[in-house]
């Protein structure tokens, strides 16, 4: 079966961002250029274009273009794979956008996101017994993990119907542990992903009340990398986006050749062609790369990196030392900024999917 991580572990969210000298290098130790390349991934359907690439040769393709050589590493655990990236022993890692910013970013690692892959479209969910609508969740236990996409969804879902997060009592519980809790009787609310959220649907009783269908773009997965790594080196940034997006033209493809690709993937994600397409149905990809492009550039990603931001700041994310929601800065196209300008360690960087917009990769 597929397994969707995209969780942000308490611990370690906060133990990185208290321990930033030991998750970001010396701003005097600048990288020299080089030639090779690691970049972490883990497997989400999302994600999965970059092992096939590699797989599939599209990643030697042009990693040999531009006299690289570039290795997808197989993080089984998500939070792992971020925490490791962070530590610098990767130059790059498949995030979303929230903990792209309460882990590197919060550690204080200058990290840019360079592709914008795509928003979870229906991936995400809060799921009630014995309810038909998200109001009859007030003052219900919740399961779901805690300090997750999951929780964001949840203070989405609450504020859209005017409900503090106080109106429920979260119940920290692992994706690995949340579907076989959900068929307790004494769990009537959870709030997962998939394919969890697609097990837990079929629950006898079971509602899903609201899905990040309903607030398309705000659950964004990325691939970043480490900004001082792309400056010394701009053609990784090239080659990547190179990667990505002949890999999104075969992924979009309804030919044979296409449908052998997303069977390729299914199986590096351990799920079978009719799972991994299912899933594909509730991810809206920026195969495009000019919508990857619209989407980076547009005043919505600022409001939604708002959001994101200030539910972090408010469940301690950015660590003890962080005195508002503004301490870290981010930065997207345009030259606009949101929260510190001084102190920049996210960065929406829409140059090379630009780039493979106007053909010029």
């Amino acid at each position: 079966m597929l397994k969707g991580i995209r969780t942000a572990g308490r611990i370690a969210l906060i133990a990185c961002a208290l321990l930033v000298a030991s998750c970001s290098p010396s701003a005097t130790e600048a990288p020299e250029p080089k030639t090779e390349f690691n970049i972490g991934w883990s497997i989400y359907a999302g994600w999965m274009p970059w092992p096939y690439a590699q797989q599939s040769g599209i990643v030697k393709k042009w990693a040999d273009k531009y006299g690289l050589k570039i290795n997808f590493v197989q993080v089984n655990d998500y939070v792992e794979s971020v925490n490791q990236y962070t530590a610098g022993k990767f130059d790059g890692v498949t995030v979303a956008n929230m903990d792209a910013l309460t882990i590197p970013a919060a550690g204080g690692k200058d990290t840019s996101a360079i592709i914008v892959g795509d928003y979870s479209n229906g991936n995400d969910g809060i799921l009630l017994k014995g309810g038909d609508n998200l109001a009859a969740i007030k003052g219900r236990q919740v399961n779901l993990v805690e300090l997750s996409v999951s929780h964001y969804l949840l203070a989405r879902g609450l504020e859209s119907i005017n409900l503090p997060m106080t109106a429920v009592k979260t119940v920290n519980t692992s994706d690995a542990d949340i579907a076989g809790a959900f068929t307790s009787p004494d769990v009537n609310a959870a709030v997962a992903w998939n394919p969890q959220l697609s097990a837990m649907k079929a629950t006898p009783g079971a509602k899903l009340v609201f899905s990040s269908a309903d607030i398309p773009g705000e659950i964004l997965d990325l691939l970043v990398v480490d900004t001082e790594t792309l400056k010394a080196n701009p053609n990784l940034g090239k080659a990547l986006a190179g990667i990505w997006y002949e890999t999104m033209a075969l992924l979009q493809r309804q030919d044979a050749e296409g449908k052998a690709a997303r069977a390729a993937m299914a199986k590096l994600a351990g799920a079978t062609p009719e799972e991994f397409d299912s899933q594909l149905s509730t991810t809206y990809l920026y195969a495009d790369p000019k919508a990857a492009v619209a989407a980076t550039s547009s005043p919505a990603l600022i409001t939604t990196m708002t959001r994101v931001r200030d539910f972090s700041f408010a469940n301690g994310l950015f660590g003890q030392g962080a005195k508002s929601a503004d301490a870290i800065g981010m930065s997207f196209p345009g030259d606009k900024t949101l929260g510190d300008p001084g102190h920049v360690t996210l960065r929406f960087d829409a140059t090379f999917m630009q780039m493979a917009a106007d053909g010029k990769l």
